[in-house]
């Protein structure tokens, strides 16, 4: 295979990831590491490190349509991008002293997880009357976003605490794993905070760019970033999470959700398998 073949097939896999990533929150990242290294043979961390660097651009292309939309909320996103961006760098440092088999079967197990609970809400109504925590009032945490016709839907924000302290966990996963750790994100908001899922993943696609550039630079200084890799990563998936930020408004929640769960479900056992056999 030609270089140019490679940066080629390289693109139209990120462009796919990015659209993915765009739709369901995941950033993308969580299909490009196994992409990278199930298709293309890639060394895991600098798929991961790749991957990092293509998350930040899903962030900066999706998220500043969402928000002008209006679907995702920036108060929220930077008060939990406190504890995201925390465990950002614990997860970085502790990457480079995680065994590769490691880091892919603990991937696919935190994959697999966050398949079973997405498919467990598949029923759960967004517009569902919840009680919302105290602190949401405090914090203004509360909002809207808009829905059928153009109309306002009108949400709460319930489990401050939990969801925080979870968010904590899912930046530790993003720097370990360089996913971005929108799957577990999107989980937390959806699940235990109780936010609507469209803007649950609006929200992770703000949210996972700062994640993702608080662990980039430890890859960087450590040699674990191909420009010629993290290149046509980079701009594929750029192209496809502009593409997914124009849909996702039209999209059904319940497509959504299903879109969701059978791709972190087949990656997840992917990625296992791999990492077991000793492939990655």
């Amino acid at each position: 295979m030609t270089v140019l073949v490679f940066t080629l097939l390289v693109f139209a896999g990120s462009a796919v990831a990015g659209l993915l990533g765009a739709l369901t929150g995941l950033g993308g990242g969580v299909v490009l590491v196994p992409l990278l290294t199930l298709a293309f043979h890639v060394d895991l961390r600098y798929a991961i490190g790749a991957s990092l660097i293509s998350v930040i651009a899903t962030s900066s292309g999706a998220a500043a349509a969402y928000v002008r939309e209006g679907y995702s909320s920036v108060r929220i996103g930077m008060f939990l991008e406190v504890a995201t961006t925390i465990g950002a760098i614990v997860g970085a440092f502790f990457a480079a002293r995680v065994p590769t088999r490691a880091l892919a079967v603990l991937f696919g197990i935190v994959l697999i997880y966050s398949s079973w609970l997405s498919w467990k809400s598949r029923g759960r109504r967004d517009e569902m009357t919840i009680i919302a925590d105290p602190l949401s009032d405090r914090l203004r945490l509360s909002g809207n976003y808009p829905g059928p016709g153009g109309q306002l839907i009108s949400y709460k924000v319930a489990n401050i605490p939990q969801g925080f302290s979870t968010m904590f966990g899912a930046g530790i996963l993003s720097g370990m794993l360089g996913i971005g750790s929108g799957a577990v994100k999107v989980l937390a908001m959806d699940q235990i905070m109780k936010i609507p899922f469209k803007v649950s993943t609006t929200i992770s696609n703000f949210m996972i760019g700062v994640t993702a550039a608080a662990s980039a630079g430890i890859y960087l200084s450590r040699g674990y970033i191909d420009p010629g890799l993290a290149a046509p990563v980079m701009l594929g998936v750029l192209a496809g999470s502009l593409t997914g930020a124009r849909l996702l408004a039209r999209s059904p929640v319940a497509i959504l959700r299903y879109i969701f769960i059978v791709v972190i479900l087949v990656l997840g056992v992917e990625m296992i398998v791999n990492g077991w056999l000793g492939r990655l």
